[in-house]
């Protein structure tokens, strides 16, 4: 039976135990898709969304995601973030954004689910300043992009995954 590193000798889950592992530097992205059609997308870009400032406000909700991320997650450590940054590149072909989120902190663990959640948080509150526009709008391809330090090293998405 494989082992599972999230539950105890009798089946009951538990945060693993990090306290032996060595502090390194840790770093991660993660990025993902948010297709808004081509009323949301040109509303967006003209700055024309009623709610306001959609990709400041975006920016500041996958922050404060990634700051959150182990109140939501269950067995997510807390961990001190030292830098979070989200950008947005626009596909006008597609109608789309693409959010990406970098982290780094130093500590016994990674920043993956930190990066993953400031993702998901900026891309839901994309949809919402622009859900009054379009309901046709959807969030795709969330994923991992790289990580690097701590005991498994370096991580690089590849084409085709």
């Amino acid at each position: 039976m494989a082992e599972f590193t999230h539950l105890d000798d009798g089946s009951g889950i538990h945060m693993v135990d990090v306290s032996t592992k060595e502090f390194s530097v840790r770093c991660a992205s993660a990025q993902g898709t948010v297709q808004l059609g081509a009323d949301a997308y040109t509303s967006l870009l003209e700055q024309r969304v009623a709610k306001g400032d959609v990709l400041t406000t975006a920016q500041l909700a996958g922050i404060m995601g990634a700051k959150e991320t182990a109140r939501l997650i269950p067995l997510c450590h807390p961990i001190a973030l030292e830098a979070i940054d989200l950008t947005f590149s626009f596909n006008e072909r597609m109608y789309s954004i693409t959010v990406r989120a970098e982290a780094t902190s130093v500590g016994r663990t990674g920043v993956e689910m930190e990066v993953l959640m400031a993702v998901s948080i900026a891309s839901l509150a994309i949809y919402d300043m622009c859900k009054s526009i379009s309901k046709n709008i959807r969030i795709t391809d969330i994923h991992l992009v790289s990580k690097e330090g701590g005991v498994h090293g370096a991580y690089h998405v590849r084409d085709g995954r």
